[in-house]
């Protein structure tokens, strides 16, 4: 893996630019007919003492602050604990017992006081199945359902 100082800068903008390993192995076959494995040019970066960017992860938006209910909640029930479609707000509970073929489950009640049964399978992917067929929640019950899901889910542990 000899380059010439040519070559050695080339490399180097093309680190700067935010390139990946594997583009880099792309571009070093395409413009200098040099066919490197992936872990040839890991090493080829490592001795030109590069570092590759990482690619900033998206930014998830924070969630909405919920409003006070804990204090003013007499039963202490936080609204993830269980239906609760007067309020207008969307709950999410999870099974006792997991749905085959998932990760976790559970139901949610929407603010129209419409039901689904949700599950997270094992690729990571959410489903939702409507008790009533053809039901599609609103954006913003859909939102507060990922939310409260997800708020539910990491105090579960995943």
């Amino acid at each position: 893996m000899n380059l010439d100082e040519a070559q050695r800068q080339r490399v180097t903008a093309w680190i700067l630019e935010g390139a990946k390993l594997s583009e880099i192995q792309s571009r070093l076959a395409a413009e200098f007919n040099l066919r490197l494995t992936y872990m040839e040019v890991r090493l080829l970066v490592d001795d030109l003492k590069l570092t590759p960017k990482d690619p900033e992860p998206p930014k998830t938006p924070a969630p909405p602050p919920e409003p006070p209910l804990k204090p003013a909640d007499p039963k202490g029930v936080s609204p993830s604990a269980g239906p609760s479609p007067a309020a207008g707000k969307v709950s999410v509970t999870m099974d006792q017992l997991t749905r085959p073929g998932a990760l976790a489950s559970g139901k949610v009640t929407f603010s129209d006081g419409q039901t689904a049964d949700w599950y997270l399978d094992q690729t990571g992917r959410l489903g939702v199945v409507p008790k009533q067929q053809g039901y599609k929640p609103s954006a913003t019950d859909v939102q507060q359902f990922q939310t409260a899901l997800q708020t539910e889910l990491a105090r579960m542990g995943f």
